[in-house]
């Protein structure tokens, strides 16, 4: 009877620490969590090998972003897959986007689509708002508004906030809806309230210009702080000109060059030529040309025609660089290349001149 006894304890011990693909599956993600990346993927790949889809799908995951292994967007495109294979909504999704930028996979726009549809039609609120951006522009489907309003749509009341963020454009824009500012006004709310930037900031738009809620500066500035806070380049730019020109707040230059050269730092060409001018006119800064070139020089080279005109106007008159017609000229061209027609005119005055 004991060694019956034992036999029994043993074999149920042997099978009570048995673990399953769930459970390599939730051992990695404690792992992954502690960033112990390597380990992570060895209980990946092991819950993956065990027919779990979010195995698959997080093994995925470090294979595109090169964590505990090599980095590979062709494997991360075969795992994501197999976890698409499995019905998880998220390795669909994840696959799309591989289709659509053509990372490990061969782009596709019409590929990217169909994988969209797949996640969004297991219920992922990602995978429909990318499928209503892809109808928005007629990227791999035939462009349609009112599709892609549907899909916004889908999203939105998921809880997406880029879903009801886009689907408030359509109402600004009047794009497959009747046109609406009440109506955009309500989705840019909901899109911010769920930490949306650049919904904070078309709502800031709206209180700024008036349009579906009652003009007010102060309501602007809040929300375009909001956006600034959440890192949105717009946000802090338009709240800089707020404090320019004392609309909603007190104003200030000093301000207004804090946040210029912040939307500036985040890649906002406008910023930087706004605080090119500050510089310039020794508003809110002490006054040198040469940080106005420097300025304007970026602006520039960001493909922003005012920042090349600005900078061809400092060559002509010789402010902060050594006086050069033909510097200015070719600064000229390249903001008139650019389709601005004051670069055109000051370009054919030099070209007229000789230079």
């Amino acid at each position: 009877m004991k060694k019956l006894f034992v036999l029994f304890f043993l074999l149920w011990g042997s099978f009570s620490f048995a673990m399953s693909g769930a459970d390599y599956f939730k051992e990695g993600v404690k792992a992954d969590k502690n960033h112990n990346y390597i380990k992570a993927a060895k209980l990946y790949k092991k819950a993956c090998d065990m027919g779990d889809a979010k195995g698959c799908y997080n093994l995925g995951l470090l294979y595109k972003y090169g964590q505990g292994v090599k980095q590979s967007y062709t494997k991360a495109a075969e795992l994501y897959k197999k976890a698409c294979d499995m019905g998880d909504a998220k390795g669909c999704y994840n696959l799309g986007l591989l289709y659509k930028y053509g990372q490990g996979v061969k782009q596709s726009y019409t590929k990217a689509a169909e994988l969209y549809k797949k996640a969004c039609d297991m219920r992922d609120a990602w995978g429909c708002n990318n499928l209503g951006f892809l109808y928005y522009n007629g990227n791999g489907v035939k462009q349609d508004y009112v599709k892609a309003k549907e899909l916004y749509k889908k999203a939105c009341d998921m809880g997406d906030a880029k879903g009801c963020y886009n689907l408030g454009l359509l109402y600004y824009n009047g794009n497959g809806v009747k046109q609406d500012y009440v109506k955009a006004k309500e989705l840019y709310k909901k899109a911010c309230n769920m930490g949306d930037a650049e919904g904070c900031y078309n709502l800031g738009v709206l209180y700024y210009n008036g349009n579906g809620v009652k003009q007010d500066y102060v309501k602007a500035k809040e929300l375009y702080k909001k956006a600034c806070d959440m890192g949105n380049a717009q946000g802090c730019y338009n709240l800089g000109i707020l404090y320019k020109y004392g609309h909603g707040v007190k104003q200030s230059y000093t301000k207004a060059a804090e946040l210029y050269k912040k939307a500036c730092d985040m890649g906002f060409a406008i910023g930087c030529n706004n605080l090119g001018l500050l510089y310039v006119n020794g508003h809110g800064v002490r006054q040198s040309y040469v940080r106005a070139k420097y300025f304007f020089g970026k602006t520039c080279n960001m493909g922003d025609a005012q920042g090349c005109f600005n900078l061809g106007v400092l060559y002509y008159n010789g402010n902060g660089v050594k006086q050069d017609d033909m510097k200015a000229k070719y600064f000229f061209g390249k903001a008139c290349d650019m389709g601005f027609t004051r670069g055109c005119k000051a370009y054919a005055i030099l070209n007229k001149q000789g230079y």
